[in-house]
């Protein structure tokens, strides 16, 4: 059967962390894959989810099958972390959640619900995306175009171009969002942006899948909902799929939810049922350990504020890493304004960094970042800041 099939085409971004494994150079450098790093070059156990496992051992009995939507308590505590824990949907009871394998598994499983109902319409996602929206969602059976969204000349939003694509968008179309710190631009919209788009998305029909990987990352996880309140308040049809991968470190336990906000708790209760009955054909019910453990944390009081001060070190670790880079630079006189760095929020910014460069970083100074320019600031630490942006300036030269 495989002797005439080629073989397919690596990861742009895990392919690449595979060559960086196998690379032997002590000054190695991975910018690529979005992962958070310590200022040891370590992905850590948070001390909140070591303490959360460490009861969990005491006092679990059974390794049993889950639900099919996962354990209620933690949709519960989900619900409660992205829409406010008195949050009007809450109250009326208007959003269906599952616990879904990582936040790709909480988008394969709603675009797998969306296409069940929807197969003809199609997804739009932002100029650039995450390049796995686009397997995501093509793999589900959807055409895929885009919307304007970065400008690589000012380094910034290109507002009025997204809303002029988002006023083409036909009804019953699906427009995917995120929420905050863009993947890969680490540009952001902010308030009143918000508001008027949601404002649109109602107005003209069309559905919102908010992708919401790094609440926390951005301003604080309070801060970084308000624009899953904004197309709440707005009343239309939605979903978000949610992950504790980035804020809680639990990369490998595979720990997503996705949400579908309806009209009203009748609405809610259908939507679950066929949540049901796609995730019972792909992955019968979810992993356990990863719910079980972000569960405790966002219901133990003690644990929940030792995670919010964990999580406000890493952000603000990630703050540092993009002065200390933008000050780098200029220090090494490496031509042009980077301060625009400094203004993104989350792990990644779009560097601006031909592709030449990149290549250049990755064969003579064994930095690696991914083809476009994209770098994940959490690479970073104090001890390289100054080797990579000595790299930079003798590869931009």
């Amino acid at each position: 059967m495989w002797k005439s099939i080629q073989p397919a085409p690596p990861d742009s971004i895990l392919g690449l962390t595979e060559e960086f494994k196998k690379d032997q150079n002590p000054q190695k450098v991975n910018l690529g894959v979005g992962v958070y790093k310590d200022e040891a070059g370590n992905t850590p156990v948070l001390r909140c989810v070591k303490a959360a496992e460490k009861i969990l051992l005491e006092k679990q009995t059974t390794k049993s099958y889950l639900p099919i939507s996962g354990d209620p308590a933690y949709a519960a505590a989900v619900q409660r972390l992205i829409f406010g824990s008195d949050g009007e949907v809450i109250s009326s009871n208007r959003a269906a959640t599952i616990h879904a394998p990582g936040g790709t598994g909480a988008l394969r499983v709603g675009a797998d619900l969306l296409h069940k109902f929807t197969p003809n319409v199609k997804v739009w996602v932002s100029s650039p995306t995450w390049a796995n929206h686009n397997g995501i969602f093509g793999t589900a059976g959807f055409e895929i175009t885009q919307y304007a969204y970065y400008n690589s000349e000012s380094r910034d939003l290109d507002f009025d171009k997204m809303m002029a694509d988002f006023e083409t968008v036909p009804a019953g179309d699906i427009v995917v969002l995120h929420t905050c710190c863009h993947n890969p631009s680490g540009v952001d919209l902010v308030g009143e942006q918000w508001e008027k788009v949601a404002t649109l998305a109602a107005a003209k029909g069309w559905i919102p899948f908010l992708d919401f990987a790094y609440q926390g990352f951005g301003d604080g996880v309070d801060e970084d909902r308000f624009a899953v309140e904004q197309f709440a308040r707005a009343g239309c049809d939605f979903l978000v799929a949610s992950s504790f991968s980035k804020n809680f470190g639990l990369y490998n336990e595979r720990t997503g939810a996705i949400s579908v906000i309806t009209q009203n708790a009748d609405e809610a209760s259908v939507a679950l049922s066929h949540l049901k009955t796609v995730v019972r054909t792909n992955y019968s019910n979810p992993p356990a350990h990863g719910g079980l453990v972000a569960t405790m944390i966002l219901d133990t009081p003690e644990l929940h504020a030792m995670w919010l001060e964990e999580l406000s070190d890493m952000r603000d670790r990630i703050v540092n890493m993009r002065k200390a880079l933008v000050a780098g630079l200029a220090a090494q006189g490496v031509a042009g304004d980077f301060s625009f760095i400094e203004k993104q929020r989350g792990m990644f910014s779009f560097s601006g960094w031909s592709d030449e460069v990149v290549m250049s970083l990755r064969k003579n100074n064994n930095i690696y970042v991914v083809g476009g320019g994209r770098i994940n600031l959490a690479g970073l630490t104090t001890t390289n800041i100054e080797y990579v942006c000595a790299a930079v300036a003798s590869a931009m030269g």
